[in-house]
């Protein structure tokens, strides 16, 4: 999809723009994009990918819910979802090309707004129902300080350095970082092509330079190892937004060597000691899928395969993820060692479960409280002041 600036009334359509805009273009002021509903499957994908990784991937707790060590009970399936974590760096990727796509035309007030609204129920939902699953069976999730919830609460527990009662919830750090760094840079003076641009190649120097400055602060805001897939996604929302061309083109490629780059060197592992093997090929070959399967939908080469359930898969991505992992291990314990059920139903029965989860907290927590929410943080409204169109 490509984006048009207003011209005069003409008998015949204008045609669409397929060249690179001018680095000062922006959006048609108003214009709305229809749901690119490929995403919302991505999404559901890539969460899935990492619940796998956490139920049949690793060792640790999910060992001692299993009272097995995974690869035993699952010794195919956990060749594969060894690779599952890199979902994450696939959610980074999604990430990138949501937010330019859902900021752009928005002021730093709105943005602000619907990052909150969008986060934080859900997130206080999951975090009420892992605690309680912590005081019910603390062999699963070690038992809850009211401390450590508390400060939870905020999302701020990583760099105030409190235990994290969310184990996924690291990701979440990173996304909020990533929020404010485009929110302070780039949406407080209005998202734009030139701009996004800079943002980018700005970002992409920053990450490639900080870690021989040996500074932790500094490689905590550039984030290195996960600049790359954010990167990667706003610059595929530009090829999406003002087709392609040598500059956003140039940025996706450069984000992907870079991101396959940290990718295999943080997950890459040759069996020597106690890690999981994985092959640096396939975290490559994962890598490329991740930013192949955004660009197809910034092409338009998936609107053939966009389908309403997408929608519904969108809407339950983030609770699933944020439930999926502890309370996750609480049902594997019970459908398997009280109620006796075989491994393979046990992992297929905890997925639905977590699913079926995901779809009450989206339906009584995220649909009526996040719009609360969003009104909310609008404060209230100086007197004599015109009343806005919701």
């Amino acid at each position: 999809m490509s984006a048009s600036l207003p011209t005069a009334p003409s008998p015949a359509p204008a045609p669409e723009r397929t060249t690179v805009p001018s680095p000062d273009a922006r959006p048609v002021p108003g214009a709305r994009h229809s749901r690119l509903l490929a995403l919302d499957g991505l999404r559901l994908l890539a969460a899935l990918t990492v619940c796998l990784y956490h139920y049949a991937g690793r060792g640790g707790t999910v060992s001692e819910s299993w009272h097995q060590a995974p690869s035993r009970l699952f010794p195919v399936l956990s060749q594969v979802a060894v690779y599952g974590c890199l979902g994450v760096q696939f959610f980074f990727v999604i990430s990138g090309f949501v937010i330019c796509m859902s900021s752009w035309g928005r002021t730093l007030g709105d943005f602000f707004r619907s990052r909150a609204a969008r986060l934080y129920p859900a997130y206080w939902a999951a975090l009420v129902l892992v605690t309680a699953a912590s005081l019910a069976l603390p062999a699963v999730v070690r038992a809850v300080r009211p401390d450590e919830f508390l400060v939870n609460l905020t999302m701020l527990q990583q760099p105030m350095g409190a235990p994290r009662v969310l184990g996924v919830c690291w990701t979440l750090w990173a996304e909020v970082r990533f929020y404010a760094l485009f929110a302070l840079l780039v949406v407080v003076r209005g998202v734009s092509y030139r701009r996004v641009v800079l943002f980018c190649a700005g970002w992409t120097l920053a990450a490639a330079l900080c870690r021989t400055t040996g500074n932790d602060l500094l490689e905590q805001l550039v984030m290195p190892d996960y600049a790359p897939f954010f990167i990667g996604g706003l610059a595929l929302y530009l090829v999406h937004r003002f087709g392609g061309g040598l500059l956003p083109w140039g940025l996706v490629g450069t984000s992907w060597v870079l991101g396959q780059y940290t990718a295999a060197r943080g997950l890459w592992h040759h069996g020597a000691g106690d890690g999981p093997v994985r092959s640096p090929y396939v975290v490559l070959l994962i890598v490329t899928l991740a930013f192949a399967a955004v660009a197809a939908v910034a092409l338009g080469w998936t609107r053939r395969a966009d389908r309403p359930w997408l929608a519904t898969a969108g809407a339950l991505t983030y609770p699933f993820y944020l439930v999926h992992e502890h309370l996750g291990w609480f049902a594997i314990r019970v459908l398997r060692h009280t109620l006796g059920l075989p491994p393979w139903p046990t992992l297929m029965a905890t997925v639905a479960a977590m699913l079926a989860l995901a779809w009450l907290i989206h339906r009584f927590v995220e649909k009526p409280f996040g719009p609360r929410l969003k009104r909310a943080l609008k404060g209230p409204r100086p007197p004599g002041a015109p009343r806005r169109s919701p």
